[in-house]
This record gives C-alpha cells, sequence and structure tokens, in this order.
C-alpha cells in the first residue's frame, strides 16, 4: 500500500474537486481503485503505488481545470482519467483554450477533447480536412460550428451541407411523401447542428437567400463551389466515384471538411466506402489533412467510450479468429 499526499490550497476548490455528495472523487475511486480521504483542505490518496500515482496526477489536473475556470463534469473526469492512465496529461491543458463560436442559446462551443483541438486546428489551417473516428466523437458538429464561425466572419459566403443519402435497412420508397420528405431524415443530424449553432430562424433566413445549403450529396454533380465551407458528412457511405466528384467541386476560396465511420459502412456488399480509398489515395497531398478520433474523444455518455472499445475488441477477436483459419 501507498499513499499521497495533496494540498488543494483552498476551500472553493475542495467543493469543485469534491463535487455534489463527494460524486467526482466516487469516480475517481471506483476508476483507479483508490480510497482519497480529506482534512479540511488536505488529500490523502491511499491504494496501490501505481494507482496512487495516476489518481494524484488526475486529481493535480482536475485541480488546474476548476483554477482555469473549468466546471467538472463525470464526463470530463473520465476523460482526465483516460488521458492520465495514456500518459497525456500534460495535453490536458489545452482543451478549451479558446471559443470557436457561441451557440444560438448564447453557450460558448469550445472543444473537450485533445483530439476535438487537434480537428479544429486543422481546419483553421488546410483547406480539406478530413475527420475519421467513431461516433460521438463531435466531427459534424465541430465542422458545422467552424463554417459558422467562417460564415459570421465573413471568410465565406455560403455553408453548404451534403449527406449520401444510402438506404440503412428501410427503403426509401416505403416512406411516405415527396423525395425531400424521404431525404430530408438523413439530413437532419446537419439541420440540428446548424439550428444549434446559428438558431432555427436565422437558419430559415440564410437558407431563403440560399447562403446556406442541406443537400444530398448527388446534388453537388455538375457543379463549382467557391467562396464556400463545404460539409460532407457520413463520407463512408460514398463510393470512390462520388468522393472524387465531391471533392473536385471544390473551387477557389473554399473550405470543405469530410467527415465519416469507417466502422459503420451501410453500402451494400462488394460496394468499396469512398472514404476508405480516400484516406489511402490523397494521405501524402499538402493540404489535405486526416485526423483519426478515438474512442477518446467520445464525448458523449462515458458508455459510448465502452461500447466503441468493446466492438473494437470484439472486431479484432474476430479477425485473428479468421486469420488463424
Amino acid at each position: 500500500m501507498a499513499d499521497k499526499i495533496i494540498n488543494m490550497g483552498n476551500i472553493s476548490t475542495m467543493i469543485s474537486l469534491f463535487g455534489s455528495y463527494d460524486e467526482n472523487i466516487k469516480i475517481i475511486e471506483q476508476e483507479l481503485g483508490v480510497n482519497i480521504l480529506n482534512r479540511d483542505t488536505i488529500l490523502k490518496i491511499e491504494g496501490d503505488e501505481e494507482n496512487v500515482e495516476l489518481a494524484s496526477k488526475t486529481v493535480e489536473a482536475l485541480i488546474a481545470e476548476v483554477e482555469r475556470g473549468g466546471i467538472l463534469t463525470g464526463q470530463n473526469i473520465e476523460y482526465t482519467i483516460a488521458m492520465v492512465k495514456n500518459g497525456m496529461e500534460g495535453k490536458l491543458c489545452e482543451m478549451g483554450e479558446g471559443v470557436i463560436c457561441i451557440s444560438s442559446q448564447g453557450r460558448p462551443i469550445k472543444t473537450k477533447t485533445h483530439g476535438q483541438k487537434e480537428y479544429v486546428d486543422a481546419i483553421s489551417n488546410n483547406t480539406i480536412v478530413f475527420g475519421v473516428g467513431p461516433a460521438g466523437t463531435g466531427k459534424t458538429y465541430l465542422a458545422v460550428a467552424m463554417a459558422v464561425k467562417a460564415f459570421r466572419n465573413k471568410e465565406v459566403n455560403k455553408i453548404i451541407l451534403t449527406r449520401p443519402a444510402v438506404e440503412a435497412g428501410e427503403k426509401l420508397g416505403f416512406l411516405p411523401g415527396d423525395l425531400q420528405t424521404k431525404i430530408d431524415p438523413y439530413l437532419r443530424p446537419l439541420y440540428d447542428a446548424l439550428y444549434d449553432t446559428m438558431g432555427y430562424e436565422n437558419y430559415q433566413r440564410n437558407a431563403e437567400k440560399g447562403v446556406i445549403e442541406i443537400a444530398p450529396l448527388a446534388y453537388m454533380r455538375g457543379r463549382t463551389l467557391d467562396n464556400a465551407f463545404i460539409i460532407l458528412d457520413e463520407a463512408q457511405n460514398t463510393t470512390p466515384q462520388q468522393m472524387k466528384m465531391f471533392l473536385t467541386r471544390i473551387g477557389f476560396d473554399s473550405k470543405a471538411v469530410i467527415t465519416g465511420d469507417v466502422t459503420q459502412i451501410d453500402l451494400p456488399g462488394g460496394i468499396q466506402s469512398g472514404l476508405k480509398d480516400a484516406m489511402k489515395v490523397l494521405k501524402n497531398i499538402k493540404g489535405i489533412e486526416f485526423c483519426q478520433f478515438t474512442d477518446l474523444d467520445v464525448v458523449r455518455h462515458p458508455l459510448v467510450r465502452k461500447i466503441i472499445r468493446a466492438y473494437e475488441n470484439h472486431d479484432m477477436k474476430k479477425n485473428q479468429g479468421q486469420v488463424r483459419k
């Protein structure tokens, strides 16, 4: 058994660290297998030496977050623990350094993980960025936030959001309504992100002017998109021909972000994913950046990270079994 003493400095920091009913401390104890005791502003961490060291680094990182004015939640405590376990606690101070834009509710939109920070920086510094990784990592939402920022700053005069309308288990022909009504459910995540970052009324006003457009990927064919911020979402469901078509639409003074998750491809069997193909073909071209998200970047419920990791482990074991055969 080992122990370590940490001086919290002041009572308000201690209250923020412990959280309501000590819920924050309980997360650290459960995840790292330690006991944390306090007397006034002095903490004592007890447990196995390795776990005590991890817990002390976690506590110190969370104290620094509180002192920067951050608010501790179960989500960012879990993320801090994961970063410490991976020896990346030094990167935590970069989180939330700058505000991307202000949401329609007046909430500042900031990056929450190291992967998100690298992604936003890549979008700022490159013409074309691919954001590839699992669900819940903020790929689409942050791309929309960056598009709104560029639009508000008059860096572009149009926002174009597009998705391939690939049938995932349900046939479009059997859904009620006209073509637009049938396609809208595929585009709903893009609408939601725009409503949150820009506001419904602002979106409607700009959509009527034609400076914001949400449309299926097929509608991009034959166009040249100048002075625009273009987002292709769910790119894993494009074919190589569709991906080439999209990328060759990009005109002068435009920026494009392509997002997707190569573990959730809905294309019919035997059809190659345009996203996977582009990751091989375009990897060495200057001005094109590929950002790989991991389960560490998941900003949804902590269970989502565990679900993604469980599926990855299952697929790895299955593939190893196929190799042995």
